[in-house]
């Protein structure tokens, strides 16, 4: 089983982009999201992005007037971002987004989008990052995360085969496989090659993560917090400071 870093640096991050769909349309969606949790054009301040990706967030938020920092491992989402940062607020970071307050004091908002939670190695990092989150934000200041909830029910049988995405060059599926405190997913990816369609298989765990503690350990630091759900199915925390 690779690491999450490792799965997405060799396998997934060179076609996540396209896994996603159109993502000038993703970007319209997000910030109507995020005008959603009373975000205007014109606002100012710093703005995290952890697990920022390929943009999707970040580059409503600096186009807000949030001077952005977007955080993420993977060496071709960090390329692709920095490719779409020319004119922009935007500081992007090939880090491990536990590190990020060595790169920003204070911050308005805070995001950690996309089920990136899950791809933290243990609960305790999980409640560390909720901890440095809330001690970066100012007040008033809001720390909103998606993702999704492998804790509550396991998928059975077929439903475990899950069609991500595809087209006449491309098909990915993933299939998930249970354990106690984590989800095993293996990526299932098939392209078309000059001699024929050519597959690849990587897996690597994501955590199982129940949303009562994650709602839990943020409203032990301080916050108030809401809890609702995206378009997608994701589980969605919105965290406020002051």
């Amino acid at each position: 089983m690779a690491t999450v870093q490792e799965h997405y640096e060799w396998h997934l991050g060179s076609i996540y982009t396209w896994m996603g769909g159109d993502l000038p349309a993703a970007i319209e969606r997000n910030r109507a999201e995020l005008r959603g949790l009373v975000l205007a054009a014109g606002d100012h301040g710093t703005a995290l992005d952890l697990g920022a990706g390929s943009g999707g967030y970040t580059i409503p938020l600096a186009q807000a007037g949030y001077t952005t920092l977007a955080l993420d491992t993977c060496t071709p989402l960090v390329a692709e971002l920095r490719a779409r940062t020319e004119g922009l607020p935007i500081r992007v970071i090939q880090d491990d987004l536990l590190s990020f307050r060595q790169y920003a004091e204070q911050a308005a908002i805070i995001l950690c989008m996309g089920d990136t939670l899950t791809h933290l190695p243990s609960q305790d990092a999980v409640r560390r990052l909720l901890r440095d989150v809330a001690a970066t934000l100012d007040s008033p200041g809001l720390f909103c995360a998606t993702f999704r909830d492998y804790y509550s029910t396991e998928l059975q049988g077929a439903a475990r085969f899950i069609a991500v995405r595809s087209d006449e060059q491309r098909i990915l599926t993933c299939f998930l496989e249970y354990a106690t405190d984590h989800v095993r997913v293996y990526d299932v990816l098939q392209e078309r090659q000059e001699t024929g369609w050519h597959l690849a298989v990587s897996d690597y765990p994501k955590l199982r993560l129940d949303p009562a503690w994650v709602s839990a350990e943020l409203a032990a630091q301080g916050l108030t917090v809401q809890q609702d759900q995206t378009t997608s199915g994701m589980v969605r925390l919105i965290a406020r400071a002051g």
